[in-house]
């Protein structure tokens, strides 16, 4: 679409007439630039004396790439060209015969002068390259059993698990065991953790104080660069529980020596081994059972019995957060049901929102002006009336925060009142203006 335009006026409140760069190709502070890319610039000088060719120094990343007309070696490439499409003008056009390393700042740096010397300049700019390097896999750590946080060099996809480079897919990642005894685990999940980490968990629990080795494939950064061998395989060791410091709880130590001296292949040892991987990880559920008692660490499943023995009587889809920070106030809410204050306090804490609890007064009647259905509406009994109340919004509310409040509500008021209305502002009407040119009357305008 073409539009014309007429400006008013113009006004110029400078006009240079030193040495002037302009046309800068990379422009200042431009990302992503081909690492094989020129570089051009026009030098000009709108007064009488011109450019001075020869005492002009171009440096590219601190290294002399055009000096007094001529083009130095590594800048010299077929693409390099230094001429004057106007008498004023030096154009100058850099081709490196090596390209730019990935992700370089190039700074360019312009020395220069007017002819006979009055006038002269030394400007530089900078852009970046684009990015070429691959990630790489920089760690990864056993932070609980079924746990393996692991960092990369640079940020990484992490978008859709199933996507064929994302670094959420656990189809990328592989953890071999490289000790034994040792378990075979498989990566079953991926959880974002920063832009460059993520936190694999795994089918079963790693075994504790073995070697792994993680291999990771098909992760790409967030230009499409996939990682690639070698730096894609990092060793770990297993998560190693908690153990009380004088626990001495060793299968083969518990054996009778006899039996330890006969094992002179050490098949004994091995296979003990084996089963003292069992052995701690039993033992370490035992010293966590204190934690499912713990409305702060317990796993969701406990959470949520604790809440089914204290009777929560709020049918409220909850998050875990919430559901931990019910437990610890429910028990208050009991103390303050049937209150005004309490009805007021459950609902800041379910919805953050401060409601106002007022009298039900109604819609009065005005003989001769009031309209049944439009100012006035038939109200209750006047002993219905004396028991009933409304609840003030801040603001209006959506469809799912109406039904939290009618439901929180309907537990927290005395039995014998009534919630007449949920009373929000008005929202105001949006105004569509007509655009000229733009707008059609009864689809996207109206008259109003």
């Amino acid at each position: 679409m073409v539009f014309e335009l007429e400006l008013p006026a113009v006004y110029l409140d400078v006009v240079l007439l030193d040495p002037t760069l302009i046309n800068r190709d990379p422009e200042p502070g431009e990302t992503q630039v081909p690492v094989a890319t020129d570089v051009a610039l026009d030098l000009t000088d709108v007064g009488p004396d011109g450019i001075d060719t020869a005492a002009t120094k171009i440096y590219l990343g601190g290294q002399l790439a055009f000096d007094g007309g001529s083009f130095q070696a590594g800048f010299d490439g077929p693409g390099s060209a230094a001429t004057t499409p106007q008498a004023d003008t030096l154009r100058v056009v850099i081709d490196p015969t090596v390209p730019f390393a990935s992700l370089e700042e190039v700074t360019v740096r312009v020395v220069t002068r007017t002819i006979g010397g009055a006038h002269t300049l030394d400007q530089s700019w900078a852009f970046r390259c684009e990015d070429l390097t691959a990630p790489q896999l920089v760690g990864a750590q056993a932070r609980e059993l079924k746990r393996v946080r692991v960092s990369f060099d640079e940020p990484v996809k992490q978008e859709d698990p199933s996507a064929g480079d994302d670094a959420l897919n656990p189809a990328f990642y592989t953890l071999l065991p490289t000790s034994a005894p040792a378990v075979d685990v498989q990566v079953v999940e991926v959880d974002s953790v920063t832009d460059s980490s993520v936190d694999l968990i795994t089918d079963v629990e790693l075994t504790p104080g073995a070697s792994y080795r993680l291999t990771v494939s098909g992760v790409a950064d967030l230009r499409g660069n996939a990682i690639a061998a070698p730096d894609n395989v990092v060793n770990l060791t297993g998560f190693v529980p908690p153990r009380p410091s004088r626990r001495r709880f060793e299968l083969y130590q518990l054996l009778p020596a006899m039996n330890r001296r006969e094992d002179e292949t050490g098949d004994l040892r091995r296979f003990l081994a084996c089963l003292q991987e069992v052995t701690d990880l039993l033992l370490a559920d035992v010293d966590r059972i204190t934690d499912i008692l713990d409305p702060d660490l317990a796993p969701e499943g406990y959470v949520d019995l604790m809440l089914l023995d204290l009777g929560n009587p709020f049918p409220l889809d909850l998050s875990l957060v919430d559901k931990r920070r019910l437990l610890n106030v429910l028990l208050g809410i009991y103390r303050e049901k049937g209150t005004a204050t309490g009805i007021k306090n459950a609902i800041r804490f379910f919805l953050g929102l401060e409601v106002e609890i007022v009298t039900y007064t109604g819609e009065a009647l005005v003989l001769g002006e009031s309209l049944l259905g439009e100012d006035w509406v038939l109200g209750p009994s006047g002993a219905f009336a004396a028991y009933a109340f409304e609840v003030v919004a801040p603001r209006a509310l959506t469809g799912e925060e109406r039904r939290r409040v009618r439901a929180i509500v309907d537990y927290m008021k005395p039995a014998h009142t009534h919630l007449a209305r949920l009373v929000e502002p008005a929202i105001p009407e949006v105004i569509d203006h007509v655009e000229l040119g733009l707008s059609e009357l009864g689809e996207t305008w109206v008259l109003h």
